[in-house]
């Protein structure tokens, strides 16, 4: 089993206005997750005290590995998405999913190899961390470029792959429309059935489920769920949320 988490930490400042990524690391160290998926992650941006908070989180939380993806270039620093995990990490790449002059966003692959263990046989996972735009128009293009991608489209429907993140897709329409004609599953549907997933957006009074898991190839959803932390009411506008999966691989 393995534990993942996607979580838009808004650069680490919350709800109140504060800059405080101790808030930020409290929720994950609380969580404990394998696979850390981060969005609105700043590097050597003012507002964050100049602070490369993906290399921060990952010493304090003493992740191993991790990879970012720099999406947004600003005056001074810049900003996107970061991966941390436990699992080694076999490739990384960022891929642009802006459209036209829209804000530019991406989705950064990484090929996490988890090792064996009990039955289970090490397996490699891709995983997409994205963060999409605020149209409906610009998400859909958005998925259908990164479906469509070689990195996507290389792999087999039996591989074990996860796309995650902030979705900015309120009405819940991104799973029929894209994801389930792939053949991807949403992990954080509040029934299977549904196309509302758990409500994570405004973090302390939660009605939209914009940060969504789809999942698709060797994997076994097991559980899905929200933060209920205090703290996660304040730090960031968005509460993560974690789902626990088994590889079906087996080992014999």
């Amino acid at each position: 089993m393995f534990r993942l988490l996607t979580y838009n930490i808004h650069k680490a400042i919350g709800v109140d206005r504060r800059f405080d990524p101790d808030r930020i690391a409290a929720v994950l160290e609380y969580h404990d997750a394998d696979i850390v998926l981060l969005q609105e992650v700043d590097r050597g941006v003012p507002r964050s005290d100049h602070f490369d908070l993906a290399s921060h989180l990952a010493k304090r939380l003493r992740y191993d590995f991790r990879a970012v993806g720099m999406n947004v270039f600003l005056k001074k620093g810049r900003y996107g998405n970061a991966t941390l995990t436990r699992f080694p990490i076999g490739r990384q790449h960022n891929l642009d999913l802006t459209v036209g002059a829209r804000k530019r966003r991406g989705a950064q692959h990484t090929r996490i190899i988890i090792p064996a263990h009990g039955r289970s046989a090490a397996m490699t996972l891709d995983v997409f961390n994205v963060h999409l735009g605020l149209l409906a128009t610009e998400r859909r293009r958005q998925v259908a470029r990164l479906l469509a991608s070689p990195d996507v489209a290389h792999l087999h429907e039996s591989d074990a792959c996860i796309i995650a993140g902030d979705m900015n897709d309120w009405r819940g329409m991104l799973r029929r429309q894209r994801f389930a004609p792939a053949g991807f599953q949403c992990a954080t549907n509040r029934r299977p059935v549904s196309r509302w997933s758990i409500r994570t957006f405004p973090s302390y009074a939660p009605t939209g489920g914009l940060d969504k898991v789809f999942y698709r190839g060797s994997l076994r959803l097991l559980h899905a769920y929200r933060s209920r932390l205090r703290v996660a009411k304040v730090a960031s506008d968005h509460l993560p949320v974690i789902v626990e999966f088994e590889p079906t691989i087996r080992v014999g």
